[in-house]
């Protein structure tokens, strides 16, 4: 199977109803972003356009696609611009119904938080809370947003960069010094509605120069 994406071509002139591209580019860690609006009001949401980019310093992306549904771009994005910080906590196997449901269209400015009983924590060095039921939180300083090309001026592409400049780990997830990410479950993306979570881990070792014969 083969098709086009550019001059008006699609997945459906190859048979496709649906778009499979995002279950192409997958699992995809969830962003679960919380913010603060300019006059202090929280927000939570999850991206499932969201990765590290970069380990020194710790820089985390999330892309923010389409419009809010009162029109204009979405609290997230806007709220990112606007103060220059955001949070992710980890999206978790047994957090995903309070992650689907802070992914509902809510109204302009409503308070995830409160709408789904999750805990607003304080968070050191910003000013946006932190999710306190997840076992890992990233306190970030937006370094930059890119708008992005966007094929409709209806459904626009943002990329909000962030410094990570604070984080926190529940301890009953650290084991010998080290995050054992069996023990947090970690949701991912996946293609359509489609969702996963981390459970078995394996370990490889990058192999030294010359690669051995076998």
């Amino acid at each position: 199977m083969y098709y086009e994406v550019t001059g008006g071509a699609s997945h459906k002139d190859a048979g496709l109803e649906h778009n499979p591209f995002i279950a192409l580019v997958a699992p995809r860690p969830i962003g679960w972003i919380s913010t603060l609006s300019r006059d202090g009001r929280p927000n939570l949401a999850p991206y499932s356009f969201f990765n590290a980019l970069a380990a020194r310093p710790p820089i985390v992306m999330f892309s923010s696609n389409g419009l809010h549904t009162d029109g204009g771009a979405k609290d997230s994005l806007t709220n990112a611009r606007e103060t220059g910080e955001f949070v992710h906590s980890m999206a978790t196997w047994d957090l995903r119904s309070k992650v689907n449901q802070t992914s509902a269209p809510a109204p302009r400015g409503t308070d995830e938080f409160e709408a789904t009983g999750l805990t607003r924590a304080a968070c050191r060095v910003v000013k946006a809370p932190r999710v306190l039921e997840s076992p890992v939180s990233l306190e970030c300083k937006v370094l930059q947003v890119v708008d992005l090309p966007a094929d409709d001026a209806a459904h626009p592409n943002a990329m909000v960069i962030g410094r990570v400049v604070a984080v926190h780990i529940r301890d009953d997830i650290v084991v010998g010094g080290r995050v054992d990410l069996s023990r947090a479950r970690p949701l991912a993306r996946l293609g359509y509605q489609d969702y996963c979570a981390v459970g078995e881990l394996f370990e490889m070792r990058r192999p030294s120069w010359p690669l051995p014969r076998t």
